[in-house]
């Protein structure tokens, strides 16, 4: 097997003397879609805050794109290559959504302080390609029309998505994605299946924690189950749902059903 986009290897943290995450591994093909999932307290958080810089690990080691990193700040961790969204949603409210998008590609631009100072022909070049980049992911998210308006009065389900287009502006290598779906009607997880079945398709990585299941199971290429910290099924979806310890611990009825 090729190396992995990403690894995570024997990854410990503890809180108080609690072990929040207990020698978790996982990795994460170019072009997989993996699901880390588990009843609330399982470890997922924590897990993902550790793969995306914002905790430290206690132990354990990471990998991306071939080489091994500590995560020591959030945007460091996204100047490689790994983009997140948040689980309360994180934008800029009196912002457009435009502007928001736009602020998503700082780590990508190249002109300086300086040349913003002096509007430099290439700083406007740069700031122009910038507001073209951000109107086409606007536009790949599917809320290009409402570009202008300020990011607060989005409806929830289009700040969900105003936040995914931002991350993909950075153009990372992986997208790893914090409850996406979290406080979303029906309609609003139709629509954000078929975006993340897009994001699939354009052949980017992600990396979920979701707690509906049925999203999960319905577009993820490999599923890793957490319990009190600890990994206990790691497999296709349908290995997961019919692995006697998942349906304990978290699925309950729902193989059955």
């Amino acid at each position: 097997m090729n190396t992995p986009l990403f690894s995570a290897s024997h990854l410990k943290k503890s809180f108080g003397g609690i072990a929040a995450v207990d020698d978790v591994s996982l990795s994460i093909q170019a072009g997989q879609v993996i699901g880390l999932i588990g009843p609330n307290g399982a470890g997922k958080t924590t897990c993902f805050n550790l793969i995306t810089g914002l905790y430290t690990p206690d132990a354990g080691q990471l990998s991306f794109q071939g080489k091994t990193y500590k995560p020591d700040s959030p945007h460091e961790v996204a100047k490689m290559g790994l983009a997140r969204t948040f689980q309360n949603i994180r934008l800029f409210k009196s912002m457009t959504a435009l502007e928001n998008v736009a602020v998503g590609m700082h780590s990508k631009t190249r002109q300086g302080v300086l040349g913003a100072i002096l509007r430099t022909p290439a700083q406007r070049r740069e700031e122009q390609g910038v507001w073209q980049q951000a109107m086409h992911w606007l536009n790949y998210v599917g809320i290009g029309a409402y570009s202008q308006h300020l990011a607060g009065q989005l409806s929830y389900g289009d700040q969900r998505r105003l936040e995914i287009a931002r991350a993909l502006a950075s153009q990372p290598a992986l997208l790893a994605l914090d409850e996406p779906a979290a406080g979303m009607n029906a309609t609003e997880k139709l629509k954000l299946r078929e975006l993340l079945l897009q994001i699939r398709r354009d052949g980017k990585s992600i990396l979920l924690i979701e707690h509906d299941v049925k999203l999960v199971m319905g577009i993820c290429d490999e599923v890793t189950v957490l319990d009190y910290g600890k990994v206990i099924a790691q497999g296709t979806p349908v290995q997961v749902q019919q692995n006697p310890a998942v349906i304990e611990a978290y699925l309950g009825g729902l193989h059955h059903g």
